[in-house]
């Protein structure tokens, strides 16, 4: 997986360990993205509902296992998609 340029990171498995919904925070970040940009998502599992919440919002991903309980996404919002 590589890493692209001006990349934001989030963490959300401290607020999952915590049970603390991590979805506002995540939409929030997506929201300041602009076409081309990308975040990093580090997650305790692929979270297979939130890149299908992203797809329709123009974003593509790329999901890597690190491990047991620590996954990578990078969600990348395509150009000129404006949804």
């Amino acid at each position: 997986m590589q890493q692209p340029e001006n990349l934001v990171e989030l963490d959300v498995r401290e607020d999952l360990a915590m049970k603390k919904e991590p979805f506002d925070k995540i939409m929030g970040t997506v929201k300041g993205l602009k076409d081309g940009e990308s975040f990093l998502l580090h997650a305790p599992f692929n979270p297979l509902p939130l890149h299908k919440i992203l797809k329709r919002r123009g974003f593509t991903y790329e999901a890597e296992k690190i491990e047991k309980k620590h996954w990578k996404v990078i969600y990348t919002k395509e150009e000129g998609d404006e949804k």
